[in-house]
This record gives C-alpha cells, structure tokens and sequence, in this order.
C-alpha cells in the first residue's frame, strides 16, 4: 500500500510507497499506476531520470519545461539526503509563486508528485546523492528553461556552504521577471 499525503500546493502530493523488510533488506513498489488512479492521478510516464550530485550543498533547478513538452515528475532519492522543491508558477493560481519542499532520502522512501505548471529544484544534503524521477513527456531543449534558486522566498537547508550551482542555475531569471508559460 502507498500513502498519498496532500501537501498546501494543489497537486503536489507526497507519495511514501510501503516498504516490506526482512534480515535481508527491503521490497517496495515504488511506482504502481493502479495506486495513482485509485487516487485519481491519471499519468503515463515517459521518460526516467538519473543523476546524481556529488557535492552537498549542490542546488539544481529551478527548472521546468514549458508547453507543448510540459512534464509532471515523481522524484524520489535513490541514494543519500536531498531538499526536494517545487513553487507555483501557474498562471492564475491561489498560490501563484507558493513553495512546498520536503526532506527525500534513501531512509524515508518519500517521492514527491510535482504536477507540470510548477518549478522544480532540489539540494543535496548528503555526498554523493542520487536523484531518480519519472517524466509525462520527453525532455525537449527547446522548452527548457529555469528561474533562479534564491528568487522563491525558499527556506534553503543550511549545509554551511555556499551551494554548487550551473552557470545556467547561475545566471537564471529571478521569480519577478518569470514570464509564466502555464
């Protein structure tokens, strides 16, 4: 059985997949479509992605592709500790510009349902962090783009550094200049 929790932004849900242990370790079904429909989360994924940051402190995002190749994503961490976020950033939304963010971890097994119409961006808490997330569409370069890190109001861990950033994430538009495409 997974528990589907809803978070303050609409339809962003914290999805936590039972685990069943043993001396040997664990199983858990980290992704079930029958799960999501029972809960009426109607999504085909596409496409699954890996990557992993060596650094803690290292900040990715916040990104989002825009329409037609608009994606929903499951993240969930594969290996370590991250600070996973996603902000609305959907035109007309009661909570336009509104931040959710929760601790993933190999230890808690959490996954974070981040619906398309929203930015997404995570910190490593710990070295060598594996990130590991499902797409509703293919990755196209051309609808893709990012809002700075620290424009959000975001409540950043601190791991007392300064964080490890993209010249992308770097050089990102700040939320106020955000020309929203949803």
């Amino acid at each position: 059985m997974t528990d589907f929790e809803r978070t303050p932004l609409s339809d962003v849900i914290l999805v936590t997949p039972r685990r069943f242990g043993d001396h040997r370790g664990f199983f858990s079904e980290s992704w079930s479509a029958r799960a999501f429909a029972e809960q009426g989360l109607d999504v085909t994924f596409v496409q699954d992605n890996h990557s992993l940051s060596s650094q803690v402190g290292t900040v990715r995002g916040l990104h989002y592709q825009s329409p037609p190749h608009a994606q929903a994503k499951l993240v969930r961490c594969g290996r370590g500790r991250i600070f996973d976020v996603a902000v609305d950033v959907r035109s007309g939304s009661a909570t336009y510009g509104q931040w959710f963010g929760v601790e993933l971890s190999f230890e808690n097994g959490k996954q974070l349902m981040i619906p398309a119409g929203f930015l997404h961006g995570f910190m490593t808490l710990e070295p060598d962090s594996e990130i590991i997330y499902k797409c509703t569409d293919f990755y196209a370069p051309e609808c893709d783009g990012a809002v700075r890190w620290d424009s959000c109001g975001i409540d950043w861990p601190d791991v007392g550094i300064a964080p490890v950033l993209s010249e992308k994430d770097a050089v990102a538009v700040p939320l106020s200049e955000f020309k929203t495409p949803f």
